[in-house]
């Protein structure tokens, strides 16, 4: 999987839960697949912001997203729009995926539309278990790679 994610912090955890049996095996339980795209999201990135991404995909796909301040992994399986379901009313603009995470959380499953949809999509939180919430991320394993300015990566020899 290295190199084929972008690295953030939601994306090594994502990964890690991914690494272990329990966690492929407790994905599978809701609908993950081998190959799901998965969606790294921020809790102030917007829904629409964070659907258009799903969307590109044109199929189910994971969605993750670290709380800030408990770092806990969330995630939630969201399906393509479906036409057989009753258009709902599209969310609110300014909604957050932090916000729909915590509508998520009383709720368990939401049918919802993002603006540029024309069906409605539904959308599962995936209950955490010990193996999500793990923070026994291997810095070896996955390095973050530091910045550098121009002048250090000259110097370094590793500029292109």
């Amino acid at each position: 999987m290295p190199g084929r994610i972008v690295r953030t912090r939601t994306a090594v955890r994502v990964a890690d839960f991914l690494a272990t049996r329990e966690g492929k095996a407790h994905l599978s339980d809701y609908g993950w697949a081998q190959g799901m795209p998965i969606v790294m999201t921020q809790p102030a990135e917007t829904l629409n912001d964070a659907m258009g991404m799903a969307s590109i995909h044109g199929r189910a796909v994971l969605v993750a997203m670290l709380d800030p301040q408990t770092e806990e992994l969330h995630m939630m399986h969201v399906t393509v729009p479906q036409a057989a379901l009753k258009v709902t009313k599209a969310c609110a603009d300014r909604l957050t995926m932090g916000e729909f995470f915590e509508r998520l959380s009383t709720e368990l499953i939401a049918e919802f539309r993002v603006k540029f949809w024309k069906n409605t999509a539904v959308a599962h939180k995936i209950p955490a278990c010990p193996a999500m919430q793990s923070r026994t991320t291997s810095p070896a394993r996955y390095p973050m790679p530091a910045h550098q300015s121009g002048a250090e990566r000259v110097a370094a020899g590793t500029t292109r």
